[in-house]
């Protein structure tokens, strides 16, 4: 694994022609953190996540990693600093899981060069990292969806990275897969700066150090989960009423939906 890294999102706002979707956030981090990115459908996560992986452009602000403008250094430079685990990848099922995770070694192989035993002993460490080297002659229209998902860790890890982003990784997920996956994500960040928008509160407060709420393409606040997770700021910004009360095994905080519902 590489060494740490350092992300630095200034003042970045991201526009889709004249519609603005983040509007001037601001937001640190570093190795050794899991960062949650929290906040309603449509409120910018997904736009962030694609704008510090430079899927889409910034209209304002910087993006740095290591003091390095993202905007600024090649394509395959990036993709040895940052591991990208998208909503609903494309795999196609009759590759085997090894095939996809060799995918990940593409940015350190040169032109006309071929996987050699260095790459596949990497691949081999990110599966057993993962816990799906088991899975390593199926084919990927033959695994489960909680497999998938550490198909696509995996290959991501394989990159070695610096950065590792993952967006909305436990949708669709039983609760089982997304216990067993948010501890794995929890496992990785001693070597690597985790940043993952999630939808779930109480997998966010569990298992993030630090949480980012945005509402409406700003920052609403960011801190500790106990911080951030209130029934004032989860009314404010998301219109529901809950109830939060503290874990009774780590004092974290649980949402629970207040009776009577939502808006309230």
């Amino acid at each position: 694994m590489n060494g740490g890294c350092r992300l630095e999102v200034e003042e970045v706002s991201i526009a889709y022609g004249d519609r603005t979707v983040v509007r001037h956030i601001t937001l640190n981090a570093a190795s050794g953190e899991v960062v949650g990115l929290i906040g309603p459908n449509g409120s910018g996560k997904t736009s962030l996540i694609r704008a510090i992986s430079r899927v889409v452009p910034i209209s304002e602000g910087h993006i740095l990693m290591d003091g390095l403008d993202v905007s600024r250094i090649s394509r395959q430079q990036l993709a040895r600093l940052v591991g990208v685990v998208s909503q609903n990848p494309h795999l196609p099922e009759t590759f085997t899981a090894l095939e996809i995770v060799l995918m990940g070694r593409n940015p350190h192989l040169g032109l006309l060069r071929y996987e050699g035993p260095r790459d596949f002993a990497i691949c081999q460490w990110a599966m057993e990292a993962t816990r799906c080297w088991h899975l390593y002659q199926r084919h990927m229209g033959e695994i489960s969806g909680g497999e998938r998902q550490r198909v696509v860790i995996a290959r991501a890890l394989a990159q070695q990275p610096r950065v590792l982003l993952l967006d909305e990784p436990t949708a669709n997920l039983d609760i089982n897969h997304q216990l067993e996956l948010m501890k794995l994500i929890e496992g990785l960040k001693e070597n690597l700066l985790v940043l993952i928008a999630i939808h779930d509160l109480n997998l966010a407060s569990q298992y993030c150090d630090r949480l980012v709420m945005v509402s409406d393409g700003t920052m609403f606040t960011q801190g500790k989960p106990a911080q951030v997770i209130t029934r004032e700021n989860i009314r404010t910004v998301y219109g529901a009423d809950v109830l939060i009360h503290p874990h009774p095994a780590n004092g974290l905080p649980v949402v629970h939906v207040a009776p009577g519902g939502a808006g309230q």
